[in-house]
């Protein structure tokens, strides 16, 4: 999608979320260093307050929803980024302060869960559903970049000079909020209608795979399965290869989901639904396997098959649950969002004690075997539950009298 298609708001958003996730990347993963080593917090404390703080983030979004409906899309942002603002600014005083630091953190998942579900609606408010894939897509994309880029430009600074950091961040915020205040207020819409989904879904099976299969359920999972690579591929692939390697995967992966995620909207939007989960859970479960081999090359090769099932997933999910829902955008993708959280909530609770047996046993490429058959088989779980839910509903559907002629 080149930027002739873009207008000015849309590559305002764009260049916003990057900087808003470098700034926040810039802060965010140091948080347990900090916590713990800064701040003096247990690492118990430390683990509740992080856990905690992660489901405000996700599950919130569905506030930030409501909130959009009641006050609208660039006010929700704007508010959603003076939270953000305050919470960083925040964490100044919070260096001597643990309390304080804590609050600022709150604060700081806070106005994520705000302003997420606004910024996205915003972005495809207007739009047919021909646009929406190459405009999440870039979304996604422009996310990502300051992901990748936020941990390298603050480790210079993040125990060295954190007041310095904070500072920088809370100004940086403040000012992508000061240019929200220009963009032009704009109609948050439904995200398609109940006929639409064929269309998104594409082909002849779109409208009856899409009763079937709730994009809501399917999210919990994706992210459920995706988020046992996000946690633990450190604690595996470091102490059989190198930290340099490792660092080389995640920056490959991070260039690989940017560059990859706009150049495949297209084709993802007119794949069938169901075409779609299989390939996508079909390369989570493979990268996973793959994991288990270990090495370089297995580590390195399972990091591309994850990537591939992330982009699949994550954005046919989306796009789906727009397709089918007459709700304001914004409420879709909160709803999207508490999916996500209930899906990273889960993998932390089960992963953890998955890993440790794994760890006691010196079996622990059998951890990530038990996560690739979770990727196989509770996809296709849901997929029997939800097709005997409808045959259910189908029967309960009263016979039409005979009239007579």
């Amino acid at each position: 999608m080149g930027s002739r298609t873009l207008t000015g708001p849309q590559l305002f958003l764009l260049g916003g979320s990057f900087l808003i996730t470098l700034g926040s990347f810039a802060v965010l993963p140091y948080m347990s260093v900090l916590l713990h080593d800064r701040f003096g917090l247990g690492l118990g404390v430390v683990g509740v307050v992080l856990a905690v703080a992660s489901l405000v983030q996700f599950s919130g979004g569905v506030v930030g929803a409501a909130l959009a409906a009641r006050i609208g899309l660039r006010a929700t942002m704007l508010v959603a980024l003076a939270v953000r603002t305050a919470g960083f600014a925040a964490f100044v005083p919070g260096l001597t302060r643990p309390a304080v630091a804590v609050t600022a953190l709150f604060l700081v998942s806070c106005g994520a869960a705000l302003y997420l579900p606004a910024n996205k609606a915003y972005l495809v408010a207007g739009c047919g559903a021909e646009r929406r894939p190459g405009l999440l897509a870039a979304s996604g994309s422009a996310f990502n970049a300051g992901i990748a880029l936020g941990p390298p430009a603050a480790a210079p600074f993040v125990l060295t000079s954190p007041a310095g950091l904070f500072t920088g961040v809370a100004v940086l915020f403040a000012l992508v909020g000061a240019g929200h205040v220009l963009l032009p207020s704009v109609a948050d819409e439904g995200g398609g209608v109940k006929d639409a989904a064929g269309a998104v879904a594409g082909g002849a099976d779109g409208v009856a795979a899409g009763s079937r299969l709730p994009p809501f359920a399917f999210t919990v999972l994706a992210v459920y399965v995706f988020m046992f690579f996000q946690h633990y591929l450190a604690l595996y692939a470091v102490p059989r290869t190198s930290t340099a390697f490792y660092g080389a995967v995640l920056m490959g992966y991070a260039i690989l989901l940017v560059v990859a995620q706009p150049l495949l909207a297209r084709r993802l939007a007119a794949l069938p639904y169901a075409t779609a989960l299989r390939l996508g859970f079909g390369a989570m479960a493979a990268g996973t396997a793959v994991l288990a081999l270990g090495g370089r090359a297995g580590i390195a090769v399972g990091a591309v098959l994850l990537c591939l099932g992330e982009i699949v997933l994550f954005l046919k999910n989306d796009l789906e649950a727009l397709a089918r829902s007459t709700a304001p955008s914004a409420t879709v993708f909160g709803r999207q969002r508490l999916a996500a959280g209930l899906g990273a909530f889960a993998a932390a609770v089960v992963g953890g004690q998955l890993y440790g047996v794994a760890e006691r046993a010196a079996a622990v490429p059998v951890f990530w075997l038990v996560v690739s058959a979770q990727a196989v088989v509770l996809p296709a779980l849901l997929v029997v539950w939800a097709g005997g839910a409808a045959r259910r509903r189908a029967g309960d559907v009263p016979v039409p009298a005979h009239r007579p002629r």
